[in-house]
């Protein structure tokens, strides 16, 4: 095998702690018109800001529709930002010229979710791991065929699949062609927008332990945007959660998960299936949808289904603040829900139409107790 190009000097100096940071970070998308006014948008992400730390696995987490995927792309400049910035080696890409931000982007990867739409299936396997390199003018055309073969070995699949197409590889080896992908230009990030959601349990298992296997061996920063929790306590070293455009949690994975002190992050861990029929717990005590994100909540955006809400929280947003050594929270009831655990929501207070309904049952449980067996209630309960 030929030798490897001479790489390009590094744009994140060696001894930089934060390789990647956003700041602010803003994405509306219009929506529909108006004659007069300002357009409606959705606020797909409102107010961003996070730091990614060399060589750490950062996760970010939330329901549909919270704004992750959205955030993925913005920190990679595939879509830009409304507002805000985005900092790679000191220098904000959100303001980067076509030419420089092309330049970049061997060092910033992208993994997506679906691995059969993301590959040009009018491209063999070998083309499409060997565009990059043909991109970014590395090596010549022996070293790269030699390094197309070497990728797809690494990521566990024959060399001679190198001249096959999109269409004859299953969901898992698909995924593993786009990795391959990713790592053919020598990247320092990698993003992965929830790279396992569309293959089976047990494959996902061995892209998952992959992927932690190349992160060591490249020295890789991986940013990964997923909804299951349980693997995201497997491989990541910190934890971000969405909610409705913005971060309400971020935190070291082991102390999010044994003590998450945000309402909505306790339900997103009590929603986690236990594999065992003997374990009971009460049901995540989440009520309504997630309201929408044309028109968000005043105050904190949380306060329309958390059972701790009150007139502070439906007037004041709560900002995201440090509250320990790299804990961050937005709420404004984190040290009761610290003090008080589960049970601050184990049993919220009946909503008044749920009193109602208990009244008018109680109402027609002393009319029958009274007028004697067989009679029957002169009104039902609405």
């Amino acid at each position: 095998m030929s030798a490897m190009p001479p790489a390009e000097a590094p744009l994140v100096p060696a001894g930089t702690d934060i390789v990647l940071e956003a700041r602010g970070l803003e994405k509306r998308f219009p929506v529909g018109w108006k004659l007069f006014g300002e357009r409606p948008s959705v606020r797909a992400v409102d107010g961003v800001s996070l730091k990614v730390r060399r060589g750490e696995t950062l996760a970010v987490v939330g329901e549909s529709g919270c704004g992750k995927s959205t955030l993925a792309r913005l920190l990679l400049r595939l879509i830009d930002p409304t507002a805000g910035e985005v900092f790679y080696g000191g220098q904000d890409i959100a303001a980067l010229p076509k030419a420089d931000m092309r330049r970049l982007r061997k060092d910033l990867q992208f993994v997506f979710q679906d691995p059969f739409s993301s590959l040009n299936p009018r491209m063999s396997v070998g083309a499409i791991i060997e565009e990059p390199m043909r991109v970014h003018g590395l090596g010549d055309a022996k070293w790269r065929r030699a390094e197309v073969a070497r990728l797809l070995t690494r990521v566990g699949l024959r060399a001679e699949y190198a001249g096959r197409y999109p269409h004859e590889f299953s969901g898992g080896q698909r995924q593993r062609i786009g990795i391959a992908r990713a790592l053919a230009s020598g990247p320092k990030v990698l993003i992965g927008d929830e790279p396992v959601s569309a293959l089976d349990v047990s494959i996902q298992a061995q892209v998952i332990n992959l992927l932690e296997d190349l992160k060591r061996e490249y020295d890789l920063t991986l940013v990964l945007i997923a909804h299951d929790l349980a693997v995201i306590r497997h491989m990541s070293d910190r934890v971000a959660v969405m909610y409705l455009g913005e971060v309400v949690e971020l935190a070291a994975t082991d102390a999010l998960y044994d003590a998450p002190l945000h309402p909505y992050t306790r339900a997103l861990m009590r929603a986690i299936p236990i594999p065992s029929p003997r374990a009971r717990k009460a049901d995540a005590n989440l009520s309504g949808d997630v309201p929408s994100p044309l028109s968000p909540p005043t105050g904190c955006r949380f306060h329309t289904r958390c059972p701790l809400a009150d007139a502070r929280c439906e007037a004041e947003r709560s900002a995201l603040v440090e509250v320990a050594a790299g804990r961050q929270v937005a709420c404004h009831h984190w040290q009761r829900v610290a003090g008080e655990g589960i049970a601050a929501l184990a049993e919220p207070e009946p909503s008044a139409a749920a009193a109602r309904r208990l009244s008018l049952y109680r109402d027609r449980s002393e009319r029958l107790n009274k007028q004697g067996p067989g009679s029957r209630p002169t009104e039902s309960p609405k």
